[in-house]
This record gives structure tokens, sequence and C-alpha cells, in this order.
């Protein structure tokens, strides 16, 4: 099931689970409408709140929908972006994140490394018997210092990876987690590495988190020679 969600454009499957509600709760509408003509009002009354009710469910299963999709899909290890590295001056870099599935974006970093961080969410067993899979979203991009003195010092940069969703499910699910029974953990991964003249990498997520790869020489030589 989650295989065919997945395929659906987003809006369409926001504007569907929206339908669907005003589908089911048109019925306790025209039965409320047609007691009170005939001034049965406690039983209208019972049935426009419980189709206002089912509105209301549709319209938060439609948020959740919206902000799930700011989330990628994880059922293995898997490529969440490419990174490439261009030195600008002393302790200065071009950085270019390309994530998988969207168009790369250009960021300058200050600092000896850069750290990437991302929000990971998993279900529980049945969470995962419902289809659901352990989802992700990068986060931040940012510029570390080697040396502790200097990063209390130095000049400090930091970019964000991904939108303002607006409602946003993380912290929901942190908030109530002892009242959803599907959702299971939710952290925060990180990973750094040198950056360097002309080095590339790949960022790797599964269910433990991220993991970042040298993707060419000049690469595998920063991390050889990391201190």
């Amino acid at each position: 099931m989650i295989d065919f969600l997945s395929r659906l454009d987003p809006q369409a499957l926001i504007v569907a689970i929206a339908l669907l509600g005003v589908l089911l709760a048109f019925p306790f509408f025209l039965a409320a409408i047609r007691r009170t003509r005939r001034l049965k009002l406690v039983r209208g009354t019972l049935y426009f709140l419980t189709g206002g009710i089912v509105i209301l469910v549709a319209a938060g299963a439609g948020l959740v929908a919206a902000n799930l999709f700011t989330y990628a899909r994880l059922t293995h290890e898997q490529e969440a972006a490419h990174i490439a590295t261009r030195q600008l001056g002393e302790r200065h870099f071009a950085v270019s994140v390309h994530p998988k599935g969207s168009a790369p974006k250009r960021y300058e970093l200050r600092g000896d490394e850069w750290q990437i961080d991302a929000r990971v969410l998993k279900w529980r067993a049945m969470g995962n018997l419902l289809g659901f899979d352990t989802v992700y979203r990068l986060e931040r991009l940012s510029g570390r210092y080697g040396d502790i003195a200097r990063e209390r010092s130095a000049p400090r940069t930091v970019h964000a990876l991904a939108e303002d969703p607006g409602m946003d499910l993380w912290t929901l699910a942190r908030r109530y987690h002892s009242y959803l029974p599907v959702a299971d953990a939710l952290y925060g991964s990180a990973a750094y590495v040198p950056m360097a003249e002309g080095a590339e990498y790949v960022v790797t997520v599964s269910t433990s988190g991220l993991v970042v790869r040298p993707a060419n020489d000049a690469a595998r030589k920063a991390v050889g020679g990391w201190k």
C-alpha cells in the first residue's frame, strides 16, 4: 500500500483525503438537517457534531500526509545526498549539496569540516504492519572546526536544508509520543568529515543514521590524513 501511495502526487493525495472526509461527513449533515426540520434538535445536533468530527479527522489526516511527504521513505541503506567541496580561502569552502531527487544547492561554510544533520522517525511493529517505513529528513549543513578553542571563537556557519513544513509531524510525535502507539523512535543523526579542494562525498542513511563515504581520491586523501 505504501508503495502505491508513494507514487501518487502529494497534492492529489491530500485533496483525495479531504474529499473523502467531506463525502463521509455529508450523510451526517444531511441527517442533521432533516431532524432539525422535524424539530428533533437533540439528534440533529448529534449528527452535526459527528459530521464535524469526521471533517476534523480528515483535515488532520491531510496535514499529516502533507508533512510526511517532506520526509523520504527508508527501507534500507540508501543514498541521501552527494556532497562536493571547493576551497575559496583559508578555512572557507563552497559546498554543493545534491539531495537525492532534488536539485543541487550551493552553500558557503567556514571551518575544517562539514557536518550534515538529519531527523529519523521509526515506527513500531504495528506501524510496519500497516506499511509505514522509517523516514528521514535532512535538516542542516554546518561548518565545524577541528580545534575546540577555534570552534568557540571563529565564525560559525550553518544552513537549513529543509523548508518549514508548517505543521511538524516530528514535534507532534515527540510531544504526544505516549499517545501514538505506532511511533517508536525519534532521533537526530549527524556525521562530519573534512573539507578539501575537489573532495566529493556520498551521504547514505539507514535506520541507524547517517554515514558519509569518500567518493573520489581527494576525499579519500582528506579522510586518510584527518587528525
